[in-house]
């Protein structure tokens, strides 16, 4: 038998610069080691001795690139990992399905693995009375083995990990030795093949009207990315998602997302909005609250509203949110209020878990501004999070009245 060149030639660098530049992979997340196991289990399995020729296989067969990929990607998950997240996702997303001029929510998996992240919010939004009409749940994965498996939706009792799972007995079935899944809830989700490092899938979701969505799950993927994929992960997901909506992260990565993005809801949600509204410029206010703003000549050196609202949200976005607030609440004393700074220091209250002063910020904005879509949207999340349902109701509709008279006619 010929002798193999030793492990630490070609085929391995090939590897790692491969997945790197295929799946964004940075090989020190998971180990040489681990590539190298990868690597000799593809070269036995398709009987190929040198790694040279393996690696001008690597290079030139998107079906073993395929077949590489499957062998070195972490597709564990399992039922509302994390369930606070999935509670928020609910509150949220059942607040935005209340106006029928916007349309279903849509909301993006990925990566989904075998289809237990995705199938979790469906499962949490038909628990919260929504109809499949009212949302869109998208999923995609760079692993067909894993899709295939998603679309199967027949799990072991290794995806029952949390502690209640009375979901399982409401939407499963036994059959053998697994768990299948209800098709109420398996035809809520649209699974396909898609990287989202990869600029046609972008491009393509836009042009045909999948994206943007309201909410994205991209969680533990980050973590695993070397800088520059991890650049064009970022581009990608400021891309698809609509400006007021909700990206939920792993529990590391909030910190790793560059710009503006400030925490949304409690820190264990793990989710991020972000930090300073589209449009900065100040709402007209109301005779008796506004002060007046002298001229640039009259008060030179104090900033305007909307450097205020860029300076805290790369303040909140650094995890410094005492500052943050600071500088918005120097700025309210020296020109007077405005709906859209009182709108982010609630923001910010929420952040940091104080939902008293969060409340009375939001407050303060639609008295400001009475169709301020976001604040009222936010005061429906913080009601529900109180669990008081009556109120997160009546905030709700009001939220679905200004945006019917926002849609175009």
């Amino acid at each position: 038998m010929k002798k193999r060149t030793p492990p630490q030639s070609l085929g391995i660098s090939t590897a790692e610069e491969l997945l790197c530049r295929w799946i964004g992979l940075d090989p020190d997340t998971i180990g040489t080691a681990a590539i190298q196991r990868a690597v000799a289990t593809r070269m036995a399995a398709i009987g190929v001795e040198s790694d040279s020729e393996y690696a001008a296989l690597m290079a030139g067969d998107d079906g073993e690139r395929d077949s590489l990929v499957e062998e070195v990607v972490v597709s564990e998950s399992w039922f509302f990992r994390d369930s606070q997240v999935f509670e928020y996702v609910r509150s949220f997303a059942a607040t935005l399905a209340g106006s029928l001029s916007r349309g279903p929510v849509r909301i993006l998996s990925a990566p989904c693995a075998s289809g237990e992240e995705p199938y979790s919010v469906a499962m949490a939004l038909l628990g919260a009375g929504l109809v499949p009409e009212q949302f869109v749940i998208d999923a995609i994965d760079i692993s067909r083995v894993s899709l295939e498996r998603a679309r199967q939706a027949r799990y072991s009792a290794n995806a029952f990990r949390n502690a209640d799972a009375s979901f399982r007995d409401r939407w499963f079935r036994r059959l053998g030795g697994g768990m299948v899944l209800d098709e109420s809830v398996r035809s809520c989700v649209h699974f396909a093949w898609g990287n989202l490092l990869e600029d046609s899938f972008v491009t393509k979701s836009l042009s045909t009207g999948r994206a943007p969505y309201d909410i994205i799950f991209c969680r533990n993927l980050l973590i695993y990315l070397a800088p520059s994929p991890r650049g064009l992960m970022e581009d990608a997901i400021q891309r698809l998602l609509k400006p007021d909506g909700l990206l939920v992260l792993g529990a590391a990565e909030p910190p790793i997302m560059k710009g503006d993005w400030i925490t949304a809801g409690s820190r264990s949600v793990f989710a991020l909005r972000r930090g300073v509204p589209p449009a900065v410029a100040a709402p007209a206010m109301p005779v008796a609250l506004a002060a007046p703003v002298p001229s640039a000549g009259v008060t030179p050196g104090i900033p305007s509203l909307e450097e205020v609202l860029r300076q805290a949200g790369d303040l909140a976005n650094a995890g410094r949110h005492s500052e943050a607030l600071r500088l918005c609440e120097a700025h309210q004393r020296r020109l007077g209020p405005a709906a859209e700074l009182f709108f982010f220091m609630g923001v910010l209250h929420q952040s940091a878990g104080d939902l008293d002063r969060a409340e009375a910020c939001f407050h303060k904005t639609l008295y400001l501004e009475a169709s301020h879509e976001e604040a009222l949207l936010s005061l429906a999340l913080l009601a529900a999070q109180r669990g008081d349902a009556p109120m997160a109701e009546k905030y709700r509709q009001s939220s679905a009245r200004v945006l019917s008279r926002k849609a175009p006619s």
